[in-house]
């Protein structure tokens, strides 16, 4: 995948050019990881430590994916809050939450004083404050909960920062540039003797005795264990499937004049929720501000360019900020039903396949606790966060919100016969796609730059559901478990690891309005 062709760009990105090599040949290795975002490069890096031999595939080009769209806060203060963590896992597990984003924060700040690693790392203060259907007593709350939980250093400021109203101060906060640390971390892989390759999409992942992952081009990794750090289970149909669901986060960039802004994380508790940090650079007379939020399910938003703009209107209210958007761009959330990551062996599969997935919003943190969680399960170390995080764990507590999201998945596969989308291709511009409909076969329809017309299959090779088309990224999303797919078809993300099936191309060139609009071709 090319970071070219894609429609908006994190700030990031101009960091993200890292050449690895393809897979060209049939290997064996002790641990196979699938995924070279933070959970798979902190697992690999972690597991090479220990002495063994690690193979780490990605089926794109470096830091395309989610940890290169992530906003990098790193926070042990969770976005559902520790009074929801108390509720869905008790007081013991509220505590082994703190205690293990504790450690994510920590264990990246020895990963980068280890390897020298240059990524803006900075410890700094999170404030969590009110949104407009919130109050002093909820934030009260909130603080008791989090002492409970096992912070110390916390403190409910009634006048706050920056005139936001009461807010609880969270100390000993972090943040990065996410693509940097990555770097770091893929050239410390490699320094330990660990291998890393990319445009390297696995087929099939197979445990047991004779472990092995296939990829698309058909080359085989043979194994003693396998680690699927891809977002979402890649290699799972159905039962992580229906504990989690797929959120698209927006984010917008602004450059803002130097200090104009303190420092710091600061998030509400809005629905849907804002966040808000600065990215510094001293080579430049400017701060880049950036603020996300406007989550929705992924497929199941008509027009995302609202939630960039609502977004840049929520700025000038709150901040008085009225500068132009420089980046914008927006990341894949996975939202487990209990507000924790699945890290552990695979429901269902072989004891030596093992999974790392429902980031909550915290991918950086859950990421590195992955890394950490599944190189003691590994390597048969005890770890007392092993129950709280296990992927077969049964949440009755989470049992109304594991209903309303399975039901939601349930009601998008209405447009099998009522399709939100049933346009004729025959009048779209150069750039745009649209889902037609004829009885129950759907085909999705792209025109590209030349004017010739791409038409593959609307049905996900997931689970079958009608895909959608994104106006503003120019895919196609899936609004039940969330893959996404390029414009040409190609996969995106995952639960799907096939691509649109194509149907007759056809060009229409003398229906073509007079545009010129820029083919863009995919996103994340």
């Amino acid at each position: 995948m090319n970071l070219s062709q894609r429609t908006t760009h994190s700030v990031w990105q101009e960091n993200a050019v890292y050449p690895l090599p393809s897979l060209h040949e049939d290997l064996k290795t002790d641990v196979c990881v699938i995924g070279a975002g933070i959970s798979g490069l902190t697992t690999a890096y972690l597991l090479l430590k220990e002495g063994r031999q690690v193979v780490v595939l990605e089926k794109d080009s470096f830091a395309a994916n989610e940890t290169g769209y992530s906003s990098a806060h790193l926070s042990n203060a969770l976005d559902d809050g520790y009074v929801e963590i108390e509720r869905l896992h008790g007081k013991k597990g509220s505590q082994l939450a703190y205690q293990s984003h504790t450690a994510a924060i920590n264990q990246i700040s020895k990963i980068i004083k280890d390897e020298n690693i240059s990524c803006d790392f900075l410890r700094l203060d999170g404030f969590l404050f009110c949104g407009p259907n919130e109050n002093f007593s909820d934030l009260e709350k909130e603080l008791f909960a989090a002492v409970r939980a096992g912070f110390t250093d916390i403190q409910l400021e009634r006048n706050g920062v920056m005139n936001l109203g009461p807010c609880i101060r969270f100390r000993n906060q972090a943040q990065f540039n996410p693509v940097k640390y990555l770097r770091g971390l893929a050239e410390a892989v490699e320094r330990l003797g660990g291998k890393i390759f990319t445009q390297a999409l696995v087929s099939q992942v197979k445990g047991g005795s004779h472990a092995k992952v296939v990829t698309q081009n058909g080359y085989v990794v043979n194994c003693q264990e396998i680690v699927v750090a891809t977002n979402v289970p890649v290699n799972d149909i159905l039962a992580i499937h229906t504990k989690e669901s797929a959120y698209r986060s927006y984010v917008i960039g602004l450059k803002i004049k130097r200090n104009r802004f303190p420092l710091g994380l600061y998030w509400d508790t809005a629905e849907p929720y804002h966040y808000v940090r600065l990215q510094q650079d001293l080579d430049v007379d400017y701060d880049i501000l950036l603020v996300g939020g406007e989550d929705h399910k992924t497929g199941q938003q008509n027009n995302p360019e609202d939630c960039f703009l609502k977004l840049n209107q929520w700025v000038k209210a709150q901040f008085q900020i009225d500068s132009e958007i420089d980046y914008r761009w927006s990341g894949q959330i996975i939202e487990p039903v209990d507000g924790l990551a699945y890290i552990g062996v695979n429901p269902g599969l072989d004891s030596n396949v093992f999974i790392a997935a429902g980031d909550s919003g915290h991918g950086i943190t859950h990421g590195t606790i992955a890394g950490i969680l599944l190189t003691d399960l590994i390597c048969g170390h005890e770890n007392p966060w092993a129950q709280l995080y296990s992927p077969n764990r049964i949440s009755f507590k989470g049992l109304n919100n594991y209903v309303s999201e399975n039901l939601n998945t349930f009601w998008q596969y209405k447009d099998w016969i009522s399709s939100s989308e049933n346009k004729s291709p025959d009048h779209l511009q150069c750039g745009q796609g649209a889902v037609s409909r004829d009885g129950i076969s759907h085909t999705a329809q792209y025109r590209d730059s030349d004017g010739k017309l791409h038409a593959f299959s609307a049905t996900c090779p997931h689970l079958g559901g009608v895909v959608r088309w994104n106006e503003v990224e120019k895919t196609w999303d899936c609004p039940c478990h969330g893959s996404r797919f390029s414009c040409l078809g190609e996969v995106i993300n995952g639960p799907a690891c096939q691509n649109l099936s194509p149907k007759d191309q056809v060009a229409h060139p003398d229906l073509l309005p007079n545009v010129n609009a820029p083919e863009s071709v995919l996103t994340f």
